[in-house]
């Protein structure tokens, strides 16, 4: 067994059982891509058992901290029935859903999500990737599923050295889904839809923002980034007059189009625009456009916090055009998924572009992702959805 060995004081994070090792952290040793290595700490003690990445700034991700667990196909079936075992304790109202979630299950670089009887797999690490064939065996015989796809083509694929893939693993057929969340229907494509093909981790935030247009009967909606119209479809479901959406992709319109019909809904009721959001955004300014409700939704601005910066400036001019154009006492659900933000910075952020736009207003709620998307204690960096609720003050 290969030994990585840290410089002196680099074993406190490990102590504190984060998982992740970077290479500066790294005195001496090393490993081929994938491999299980020993970790130690300076001083020789023992810290965890590692898969080694050769290219990437994390050089390891711990596998386990008990030195007597051995790395092998029967601690990969363990895991992952650990993390289906754990998926029954959350309140999932739907069958899309996310079975393991990296970090967060033991299990660094690996995600796999369930779409009906479809398993779709995501492995983003050197280690992940080692050990594919048995997690494919393990997650096909643990949910009694005969299918399961690829879409290893994150773009951290690439800093682990690691070429993007795509395809079937197991089975094959349509890539089209239609999935039942809450009591509607939502239709996705996993080859080709972002992610594993969805946004589940958005669940509870629809079903939410369902409850408020209800309950304070929203008038004129405005989603953006609306993607495949999940948070389209929520608002209709909850009594909206009516939904403009805009996404800067024409196939996502087109889904997001198909799944109004499918759950029933007038199109009638809906505006569907391929458009740039902020240009759009800066234009029902200009016009003196009102909404009664915006969500903001956006792509990922700031994969890792080098680029923090940068994607502040973007959050804080959508998030200053859409208080400007919500009505007052109106609600605006906005959120950030980029993991160099985090949920502080987030709400400076957004507090920011109050200032500046001249508003002020009440936080209802703080969101997050679902439940099957869980952060641990240990792995803070598992919080990357963050999400605030704003009530517009009136006269503010």
């Amino acid at each position: 067994m290969k030994i990585i060995r840290l410089r002196d004081g680099k074993e406190r994070s490990l102590l504190r059982r984060h998982p992740w090792i970077f290479d500066g952290a790294i005195a001496k040793g090393g490993g081929d891509a994938g491999e299980t290595v020993r970790v130690e700490s300076h001083a020789g003690q023992f810290l965890g058992w590692a898969a080694f990445s050769p290219a990437s700034k994390i050089r390891a991700r711990v596998w386990s901290f008990d030195e007597a667990q051995r790395i092998d196909a029967a601690f990969f079936e363990g895991r992952i029935a650990q993390a289906l075992k754990a998926r029954e304790r959350f309140d999932i109202q739907s069958d899309g859903r996310r079975l393991v979630h990296g970090e967060s299950d033991g299990l660094p670089g690996l995600v796999v999500d369930r779409y009906g009887d479809t398993l779709v797999a995501q492995f983003s690490s050197c280690g992940a990737e080692k050990w594919k064939s048995v997690i494919v065996e393990a997650l096909l015989a643990q949910t009694g599923l005969t299918r399961i796809y690829e879409r290893s083509d994150a773009s951290s694929r690439a800093l682990e050295g690691l070429p993007e893939v795509t395809g079937w693993l197991k089975g094959s057929g349509e890539t089209g889904i239609t999935i039942t969340e809450h009591d509607w229907k939502l239709s996705l494509d996993i080859a080709e839809g972002h992610k594993t093909g969805f946004y589940l981790d958005q669940r509870d935030s629809r079903q939410k923002f369902a409850a408020y247009t209800r309950r304070l009967k929203f008038g004129q909606v405005l989603n953006c980034y609306c993607y495949t119209g999940g948070f389209t479809v929520a608002a209709l479901a909850g009594g909206a007059g009516h939904v403009t959406s805009i996404d800067s992709s024409a196939p996502a319109i087109e889904r997001a189009r198909a799944n109004v019909a499918l759950n029933g809904f007038d199109a009638g009721r809906t505006t569907l625009l391929d458009a740039d959001v902020n240009a759009s955004l800066r234009q029902y300014q200009k016009e003196g456009r009102t909404f009664d409700a915006i969500v903001l939704d956006p792509p990922k601005f700031a994969p890792t916090v080098t680029h923090a910066e940068r994607a502040a400036r973007a959050y804080k001019d959508i998030n200053r055009l859409a208080l400007s154009i919500l009505s007052p006492g109106g609600v605006l659900f906005t959120y950030s998924c980029s993991g160099g933000i985090s949920a502080d910075l987030f709400h400076k952020i957004v507090a920011s572009a109050g200032t500046d736009a001249g508003v002020d207003a009440f936080i209802s709620e703080r969101m997050g992702g679902a439940p099957d998307h869980p952060m641990t204690v240990a792995f803070p960096e598992g919080e990357y959805l963050k999400g605030l609720v704003l009530v517009k003050r009136v006269g503010g």
